[in-house]
């Protein structure tokens, strides 16, 4: 039982189109590093059909993150465009190559679509 001084330590649930969500502190959330990062070469995995492996500056620093967009974007689609990505994420070797960092991207049914800004920024801007 908790009274109203007593932060309530238990995770909270809440529906969410018939799925249980675990809610998250805000302390929680802002340890998440979200930053935009612009895509600077695209290269197909060698382990994996459905995995580009991407070049990413975020901004004075350069990394390979292993993203699974392949049968949604080409290429020349990727290349060029800001992407915001989770910067602090721990590397993953995904397929036999690491990734160091983790796009964001939206999924309706069959359609995937990238987070990004709606204008020009540049690489390595905090998104709030």
């Amino acid at each position: 039982m908790t009274t109203d001084t007593e932060p309530d330590t238990e995770p909270d649930t809440e529906s969410e189109t018939g799925s249980e969500t675990t809610l998250i502190s805000i302390d929680d959330f802002a340890k998440v590093q979200l930053r935009t990062a612009k895509v600077l070469e695209v290269e197909p995995h060698p382990k994996a059909d459905k995995l580009w492996l991407l070049t990413v500056d975020g901004g004075g620093e350069t990394r390979q993150i292993v993203a699974g967009v392949r049968a949604h974007y080409t290429q020349e689609e990727l290349k060029g465009r800001t992407i915001v990505m989770v910067w602090n994420l721990q590397p993953a070797t995904i397929r036999g190559v690491e990734s160091r960092g983790m796009l964001l991207a939206v999924a309706d049914q069959d359609v995937v679509r990238l987070l990004g800004p709606d204008g020009k920024v540049a690489p390595g801007c905090q998104v709030h």
